[in-house]
């Protein structure tokens, strides 16, 4: 077993609740299905687009700052894996997996044991490195793992991801994952606006993509998600106060936004070809 300490917490810790679900492995629009252990995530992300799901499971906490853990996760599964077709499964579509309080509840690593045993695929994404953890598991059937990564800057990454692990350290999940023979994955975004959009973070980002022999590449342009704005608005308030007008723009003046997407994809796709993993690139803005 490959055994890896989660990432210290840079943030304020989160409230952590103990829930029931009654079904945990669900429909979903990405794979056939999706998978999450926890509702909440303490990675903190400031762009986090599952800010939505507190119109479902209302909080006081601010989202970042609490998760409820689905604590029979486990038993539900397989109760459902025996009467459910084997099919892909997003691994996490509401959360991170692998955020830090997995390395105690063991909940994610446990159901990909279940899924990957009955002959499920899983499509694992995540930023923390706890997931070394399960290389042995994932290793042993139909599985991709990938990471998420936003800029190739790690100053920039603990100011957007307070809690996720480095930009090395994810780097360092793909390198791993390859040599245990599981297909990788590298998802771009959001790429932030003015900060990890332009040639030189491109270039470093393809070029790191190339030497880690990633399987396949997506690339997410920043979307105005519900509750979205609030969080980056006040990160760019705090942090980069003359990008703040600027963001508002590309994310909410439609002409502007479609000329910021078009531009985009254009640099997107000029980098994958310089190289040489044009092919590879699956999903670009």
């Amino acid at each position: 077993m490959n055994n890896a300490a989660p990432t210290p917490s840079r943030g304020p810790q989160p409230v952590v609740r103990e829930i029931t679900c009654k079904s945990v492995l669900n429909k979903c629009s990405i794979g056939d299905y999706s998978l999450n252990c926890y509702v909440g995530c303490a990675h903190g992300c400031a762009y986090c687009y599952a800010r939505y799901m507190q119109r479902f499971h209302p909080h006081a906490e601010p989202w970042g700052e609490f998760v409820d853990v689905k604590t029979n996760a486990v038993e539900v599964l397989e109760k459902q894996v025996r009467r459910m077709a084997p099919g892909s499964v997003f691994m996490s579509s509401a959360c991170d997996g692998w955020q830090p309080l997995e390395q105690t509840w063991r909940l994610t690593r446990e159901c990909c044991r279940i899924l990957i045993e009955h002959g499920f695929r899983v499509n694992a994404l995540t930023k923390n490195a706890l997931v070394l953890r399960d290389l042995d598991i994932l290793a042993r059937g139909s599985a991709r793992l990938a990471v998420t990564i936003t800029t190739p800057d790690e100053g920039l990454a603990a100011l957007w991801e307070p809690c996720a692990s480095s930009v090395a350290e994810r780097w360092q999940i793909l390198s791993r994952a390859r040599e245990a023979g599981i297909e990788t994955g590298v998802m771009f975004g959001p790429l932030l606006p003015f900060l990890s959009d332009g040639e030189a973070s491109l270039d470093a980002l393809f070029e790191a993509a190339t030497r880690e022999q990633v399987d396949v590449i997506w690339v997410d342009a920043l979307n105005p998600r519900p509750k979205v704005w609030e969080s980056v608005g006040a990160l760019l308030r705090s942090e980069f106060p003359d990008l703040e007008e600027r963001y508002r723009r590309v994310l909410f003046a439609p002409v502007v936004r479609k000329a910021y997407i078009k531009a985009l994809g254009e640099w997107v796709r000029r980098a994958a070809a310089k190289h040489g993993v044009l092919e590879r690139l699956a999903g670009c803005p």
